[in-house]
């Protein structure tokens, strides 16, 4: 397990004690596997990182805490690695603490953990719930500045939300619906990954109150719970096509595409509008293929420079400035892709 890093450092992004790092690295047993895991995980996210260290300036560890699919808290990653450099005047590390799905209960002790070992933030991604906004609570009594990134805990003690106006985008959405499907007959699918998610709550009333006004005859059928994840959207939404012979068009709010697709290539059904959210790889495919209609995507590298500047201005590290404003909602359609990068 060669690296440079001292063991200090290594303990520190992984949350270890430096005992604990010192056996793994050097093969003296009596640690769990997932505790190697851990340590494997720290020397990678050191490794690349590793190009701050030659910036001047305040160190802050800050932890990334998302309920997400992969596809998504992957894009997340990226997004905040690439931004690393351009945070002046501070050295920043990130300790990532990304799962897909899983009760809220093992969230919440991941949020306690970092309550009791201290972090100098807290950009957090997470279901609207009690326990949640208590978890919050307890990280902020202990000096930890929380920001909510992508989706809001407003009853909560956070510092600031970064993300979109998320009733807006919905609205956005039906706005392109109505006017894609015209004067066509049919129903459409509204996806949530969770009805426990503040975005996808706002994008789905915005989506709601806006073809109540401009479409009221045409019905909505909403499925949820999903995760984003494709074998359990798969099912629901095989499951809504089977008993709605008329949906004809899909608003999907918290992702699994490529499963409600293949859902209706299943049934030998048509999807003549299909609306998604983030170019994450899955859709930027998708998209590329003229299958998907458009997708309302923001651009996550200034959210993260957002959340990480919060961080900093609660520090001190930077001046006072307002609350954050919401990100440019950005309708991408197969013609105004960005195009892929350059083969390395």
């Amino acid at each position: 397990m060669g690296h440079p890093f001292p063991i200090r450092e290594i303990a520190r992004q992984a949350g270890l004690s430096e005992a604990t790092v010192d056996r793994v690295l050097n093969g003296r047993g009596g640690v769990r596997e997932s505790t190697v895991q851990e340590v494997q995980r720290a020397i990678a996210d050191l490794d690349r990182q590793r190009t701050q260290v030659r910036l001047v300036g305040r160190t802050f560890m800050v932890d990334i805490v998302m309920q997400a699919p992969e596809r998504f808290t992957t894009a997340v990653r990226a997004a905040l690695e690439a931004e690393l450099p351009s945070l002046h005047p501070a050295v920043l590390r990130s300790r990532f603490h990304f799962r897909e799905t899983g009760p809220v209960q093992e969230q919440i002790a991941t949020l306690d953990r970092i309550a009791r070992r201290g972090s100098q933030g807290v950009v957090l991604k997470a279901p609207d719930v009690p326990e949640t906004n208590a978890a919050v609570g307890r990280l902020v009594a202990a000096g930890i500045p929380v920001v909510t990134l992508v989706t809001d805990l407003p009853a909560s003690a956070r510092l600031a939300y970064v993300g979109i106006d998320d009733r807006a985008a919905g609205a956005t959405a039906a706005y392109l619906m109505g006017q894609w499907l015209g004067d066509r007959p049919g129903n459409v699918l509204t996806s949530l990954s969770s009805g426990f998610f503040r975005n996808e709550e706002e994008r789905e009333m915005g989506f709601r109150s806006v073809m109540r006004a401009r479409d009221p005859e045409r019905t909505l059928v909403e499925i949820a719970e999903g995760q984003g994840l494709d074998a359990t959207q798969y099912e629901l939404v095989r499951a809504a096509l089977e008993r709605d012979r008329d949906i004809r068009a899909v608003y999907s709010i918290g992702g699994g595409n490529d499963a409600t697709l293949r859902a209706f290539a299943d049934l030998g059904r048509e999807c003549h509008v299909f609306v998604a959210h983030d170019l994450d790889h899955d859709n930027t495919r998708l998209l590329r293929g003229h299958r998907l209609s458009a997708v309302l995507h923001h651009d996550l590298r200034r959210d993260v420079r957002e959340a990480c500047h919060t961080v900093m201005r609660a520090h001190g590290a930077l001046p006072p400035a307002g609350p954050p404003l919401p990100s440019a909602i950005q309708v991408v359609t197969p013609y105004n892709l960005p195009p892929p990068p350059a083969a390395g």
